[in-house]
Order: structure tokens, then sequence, then C-alpha cells
């Protein structure tokens, strides 16, 4: 299969995943990207099954409308009970390095309020070690710098990713050469750099299962 039919499997391998838990009043939290939109594009044909859908983007939130789903303001629901979104690399912990949408910080939001967290991605994105993948970091616009020559310190070489506002009015760098090998213990000391929104690497809040699109089939793995 290409790289899209694995995407297209996993997004449909969520939705049946999920299917059986939804009831009426399930709300499900979705990510932003192609692999978060297969899943949406599976998912609108459960549409009468659930109440609506969170996202964690602008672009997500006028996907799940043009399938005629209702978004909610995560400020006006209590509760979710799935929150489904892709990875740009994911190890064997389940722990991920997300953002290359620029959507990290509402993602990881989301994540954070659900009961849930489904990660789906093909297997070109599992590694051993996270860091292969440039690291985003969502920065406010006058600490670009300051936060860069921070970063250099820990190791990495931050790029501008020019042209980028985020929903939140924020800025990325992409952090390259950063390989990760505590991945909590590096999110906690980039988050604590003065002018970081957050960044890309969701270990504190890791997924609690992975479909991971494969050769062979859709694999189903939890966290070792």
């Amino acid at each position: 299969m290409t790289q899209d039919e694995l995407k297209r499997a996993v997004g449909e391998a969520a939705a049946a995943y999920i299917r059986p838990k939804l009831d009426k009043d399930s709300i499900v939290g979705v990510g932003t990207g192609s692999t978060a939109n297969c899943f949406i594009d599976a998912l609108a044909q459960d549409k009468f099954l659930f109440a609506g859908a969170v996202a964690s983007s602008e672009a997500t939130a006028q996907r799940l409308r043009d399938h005629g789903i209702e978004v909610f303001d995560l400020n006006n629901v209590g509760k979710l009970d799935f929150y489904i979104d892709g990875a740009d690399e994911v190890n064997r912990n389940l722990e991920l390095i997300k953002g290359g949408g620029a959507a990290l910080t509402r993602e990881k939001i989301v994540a954070a309020v659900a009961r849930e967290f489904i990660c789906i991605a093909d297997e070109t994105k599992m590694v051993e070690r996270l860091g292969k993948f440039p690291l985003p970091v969502e920065v406010i616009p006058m600490a670009r710098s300051y936060v860069a020559r921070e970063l250099v310190k820990l190791g990495g070489n931050p790029v501008y990713r020019e042209g980028v506002v985020t929903d939140n009015g924020g800025q990325i760098l992409d952090v390259y050469d950063l390989f990760v090998d505590s991945a909590i213990g590096m999110e906690n000391r980039i988050n604590h750099i003065t002018g970081v929104i957050t960044n890309g690497l969701f270990a504190r809040r890791a997924a609690d299962v992975l479909l991971l699109g494969t050769q062979k089939g859709v694999r189903t793995l939890t966290a070792k």
C-alpha cells in the first residue's frame, strides 16, 4: 500500500475502534493533518451516533462542518471521550512528536482533556528514538530569537518556520538535531523557557493506543 492508502486504513480503523463506544452524548476530539483528515472522512458515516466534535485547528473545524458534524468550543464541553490524531514520530512508549501542521498547542490541550488518546499513524512514523523529525516549538513572536538561543544550549539547531502564524498568533521554531533520550524531561525543559507557548513533544500526555498502518494491516499497540 502507498502511504496515502495506509493513512486511509488507519483513519477507518480509528472510526471502527470508537464506533461501539459512541452514544448520543459523546464528544470526539479531532486532531489536525492529513491522517486526521482521513479519520474525519471515515467518522462522517457515524455522525448520527454522537453529539459532535472538538477541533484542534480551524482547518479541522471546517472539515468537520463540511461533513455535517457539529463542532463545539472546548470551554463548553465537560468531557471528551476520545482524542484521535496523527503524529510526525512515535516511539514504543507511544510518546510522540507532533506539530508539523503547526497546531501543536491546541492539539496538546485537547489531548489533555480526553479520556482516551488514540494515535493514528503509518509505519514510517515509528522510531526507536524521537528526534529525526525536527521538533516544533511554538513561541511568542517577540521571544523567538531568545528562545532559539536557549534551544541551541540544549543541543538543537532551531530554524524559524517563515510565513507561518499559528491559530494562536504564535510562531514556530523547528528544532533539528535534538535527539531525545528522555522525552518527558526534554518536554519540561523546553516548556520552561520563557516565551515558549509549548513544544511538540507529547510525552507527559502520551497516546493510550496506537493504530499503526503496516503493509500487513493495521496493528493496535499500547505503551510498553
